[in-house]
């Protein structure tokens, strides 16, 4: 049993096996990485598509560049800027590379893939992290979480203070690295047109 679902009511056989995976957090980093490559090795990039998908990965890379220099992971709860628009940014951005990727791709299977790809690893990420800041922050948690959506922000602007950090950014979560990695293969498909 994944340390992520010990709090889950038990399971067997396959159903077990199903969940773990969809709560294994390695793999889901990992998979997510290797459909950038993925769909970038296979485009047929359309100008339009290639233009549209672009923007969208840029700003999902900045929503996860921004977001990245806020947190420090069950040490203290995030509740200011990204974190004052939504309860996972990370993820927010997440969802933008991979509508951008897939539009960037331009081909109808990497919707499908996309699709699929979302809807089998994050609700159940979503559901993992509440559960676990709920245990970790109790109240404030509870209080900060009924204030703020999950993935999509009801505004656009954040308040509370704005202490970005590039540091926080790069040794807690390596994202300008990341930003490296999806500038790379964005690249890659734009010389396909």
């Amino acid at each position: 049993m994944s340390r992520r679902t010990r709090d889950l009511p038990p399971l067997g056989g396959l159903p077990r096996v199903i969940r773990d995976l969809r709560y294994h957090e390695a793999s889901r980093q990992g998979l997510g990485l290797l459909l950038m490559v993925l769909y970038a090795v296979l485009a047929e990039p359309k100008p339009a598509a290639f233009v549209v998908g672009a923007i969208l990965a840029l700003i999902g890379m900045a929503v996860r560049l921004y977001a990245s220099g806020f947190i420090i992971k069950n040490k203290e709860l995030a509740t200011h800027g990204p974190y004052s628009l939504v309860r996972h940014p990370l993820y927010t951005g997440n969802l933008l590379l991979l509508i951008g990727f897939t539009f960037a791709n331009s081909q109808l299977w990497a919707v499908l893939v996309s699709g699929m790809f979302w809807w089998f690893y994050y609700p159940t990420a979503i559901e993992y992290e509440d559960r676990k800041l709920r245990r970790i922050f109790g109240e404030k948690w509870e209080q900060w979480s009924q204030a703020v959506p999950a993935v999509i922000p009801a505004r656009l602007l954040p308040s509370g203070a704005l202490d970005w950090s590039f540091g926080t950014s790069l040794r807690q979560n390596a994202e300008p690295l990341v930003a490296v990695f999806i500038l790379f293969w964005l690249v890659f498909i734009g010389r396909q047109l």
